[in-house]
């Protein structure tokens, strides 16, 4: 890197603009444009067991009419999916698989790769490489050696740490993480050589430099097939990089094309899943956390243990009655994997080495807080709760969640930040927030001036959110964020849902008497009150309404009163943009089917509820991607059921 910096300097002539020199560590980039894939990035099928495996085999033989095929076996890298796209053999875009449809425009934070190819020579007039980003383990173990000695916050496991760097607003952050990548397929290709095989386009995309695997391996037998994902399992951790499985495909692309797709992924192929991995550690203890309504959990603290790719050290017990079916004491050794290979928990105790002396657990009867508030736990209910209002746990809890990315999203305000800022008396709630100054948040642990201007900044950005954000974000029991774009939807500001009676809430789609009941409630206390008008005299907006992409200004009212509920991914939108084209329309976009509802819009991954629920009520139901032309005429296409 330096020799080229040299050269640079001494020739900028022939310095290219995309050149590594220039790139690495390189301004920050602006935030993440959506680009629509050419071709979908779709899902794969998961095969969970070998009979599920084998089964998938029988039916690609019986598809193909008992031709000899061929099987083409590679690791499922633990990573982050990933388009990039050349024009004239020049790199124009990286983005993200996103929904399939559309990704995040990420090319300054892959530029930054480099295993990844800038520019290709005698490549296609367009083509596409699709493959996986990952950190490999030796880079994740330095990073966390390196926050370790800092004071700094580790990073959580391999996976997530690619995910966080490659959407960095700074590049020179993505840089630093030293990613890596592994070439599986060629997407979108306009011309260059045509190729039968699977096997011919990976070495056709190694010969341009870009990374393939070398555990990639052709299988004439499926047999053969077995062995391999089975012996992967063995070694899943001696690689360097995390696998969580093995993709299998049909080798010849003809072949591939007599098969086809399903609605969401190909029938050519499939992700053999590697069954959660089990260790066993001490149950040291079992203690009980206090959520913002006062829900609590009982939750297990363990000898620290290394379970698929992470080091354990706490597991969730779900709730009392839990703790009592699997019997798990203190003092137990015990079972611990990742349930659905991300969160911990405590499958069970080894009954043989349990000590005699280790006795039932008990739900405790009062709260670890100051107050020492009551534990309560209804009749016909799972859950205990702490009943006192007041509790600092559920203080913490509730600010946390107004700050959370589903509610009022404000970077940085995390666990930690907003225990000393409790702890400091700084804030007492989350309008205390909007009070707070670079001054008082200067100090704290791990806050300087340039991070506590930052912190403060964000808080401040946050007075402008969506109005549906700051409804969500009082954490109001059975009102999430759907519910709450509902209720923006219909009533257009915070204020007016409030003011509404509990009959009128429920009439709205997708509301009833529980919800309505439950926000009636919550604005009868006085306490509630005040903090909302003390977030308004803060300047947090209680009446901005999303608008849609575009300047949310000038559309024709082409669905004046009509409900439209949309369900799963519709192309160019997110959920909140969908409903907030139809709400710029003079509709509303509730979020379940009722008899009131005009249309169900029906994408990729569509509820199967909501469906259900339309055919049974007779709402047509209009193909995602039919939705633009439904909002400019506001007529149901021909096509609708």
């Amino acid at each position: 890197m330096s020799e080229l910096r040299d050269l640079e300097e001494q020739f900028p002539q022939y310095a290219e603009a995309t050149s590594p020199g220039k790139t690495v560590g390189g301004a920050p980039s602006a935030t993440f444009a959506p680009v629509q894939h050419a071709i979908p990035m779709t899902s794969l099928d998961n095969a969970m067991d070998v009979d599920e495996l084998r089964a998938w085999g029988d039916r690609v033989q019986r598809s193909l009419d008992g031709q000899p095929v061929r099987f083409v076996c590679e690791l499922k890298i633990d990573g982050l999916a990933m388009s990039i796209r050349y024009v004239d053999g020049e790199m124009v875009t990286a983005a993200t698989r996103g929904d399939g449809r559309v990704g995040e425009d990420v090319t300054a934070n892959v530029r930054t790769i480099s295993a990844i190819p800038q520019h290709l020579v005698d490549a296609p007039p367009v083509m596409e490489v699709r493959g996986e980003v990952y950190m490999p383990r030796a880079v994740f173990d330095a990073l966390n050696a390196e926050a370790a000695q800092n004071g700094s916050r580790a990073l959580v496991n391999p996976r997530n740490a690619a995910a966080g760097s490659l959407r960095q607003k700074d590049s020179s952050v993505t840089a630093r993480r030293k990613l890596a990548f592994w070439a599986y397929q060629i997407g979108d290709r306009q011309g260059g050589p045509q190729h039968t095989t699977h096997e011919e386009t990976l070495a056709y995309i190694a010969d341009f430099g870009f990374p393939v695997n070398p555990e990639v391996t052709v299988f004439d037998s499926f047999d053969e097939v077995v062995e391999f994902c089975e012996a992967a399992i063995g070694r899943r951790h001696d690689l360097g990089y995390d696998v969580d499985g093995v993709v299998i495909k049909v080798d010849d692309l003809g072949q591939r094309d007599e098969l086809g797709f399903t609605s969401r992924a190909p029938r050519w192929a499939i992700a053999f899943k590697f069954p959660p991995e089990e260790r066993t550690t001490t149950l040291l203890d079992i203690r009980v956390s206090v959520g913002r309504t006062g829900r609590t959990t009982p939750y297990a603290v363990l000898e620290p243990v290394f379970v698929d790719g992470s080091t354990v050290s706490m597991a969730t017990l779900h709730n009392e009655d839990q703790v009592r079916i699997k019997d798990v004491r203190p003092g137990d050794t015990v079972i611990v994997r990742k349930a659905g290979d991300v969160i911990p928990e405590v499958v069970g105790p080894v009954l043989s080495e349990r000590p005699a002396n280790a006795m039932p657990w008990s739900f405790p009867q009062h709260c670890e807080c100051p107050l020492r508030s009551e534990f309560v736990r209804l009749d016909g209910e799972a859950d205990t709760r702490c009943v006192e209002s007041k509790c600092p746990f559920q203080r913490d809890q509730k600010i946390m969640y107004w700050a959370s990315r589903g509610a009022m999203d404000i970077e940085g305000l995390g666990e930690r930040t907003v225990v000393q800022l409790t702890e400091r008396e700084l804030v007492s709630d989350i309008a205390g927030l909007y009070q707070l100054s670079a001054d008082d948040v200067e100090g704290l642990e791990g806050f300087a001036r340039p991070s506590a201007e930052k912190l403060v900044a964000a808080i401040d950005e946050s007075r402008r959110q969506l109005a549906w954000r700051v409804l969500t974000g009082f954490g109001i029991k059975h009102l999430g964020p759907t519910v709450a774009q509902s209720l923006i939807s219909e009533y257009g500001s915070v204020r007016t849902v409030f003011a509404a009676s509990e009959e009128e809430l429920s009439s709205v789609d997708g509301i009833g008497e529980v919800i309505a009941q439950s926000v009636a409630r919550w604005w009868q206390n006085p306490v509630n009150r005040d903090l909302v008008d003390r977030l308004e005299a803060g300047g947090v907006g209680l009446d901005n309404v999303e608008a849609p992409p575009g300047d949310g200004e000038g559309y024709e009212q082409t669905l004046t009163d009509r409900a439209v509920v949309i369900t799963g991914t519709v192309p160019g939108y997110n959920r909140e943009e969908a409903a907030a084209a139809v709400v710029a329309r003079g509709g509303t976009s509730p979020g379940s089917v009722s008899k009131k509802t005009y249309a169900l819009v029906v994408g990729e991954g569509a509820g199967a509820s909501k469906l259900t629920k339309a055919e049974t009520l007779g709402v047509p139901m209009i193909n995602a991607d039919e939705f633009e032309a439904f909002l400019e005429s506001g007529q149901l296409p021909s096509t609708s059921n």
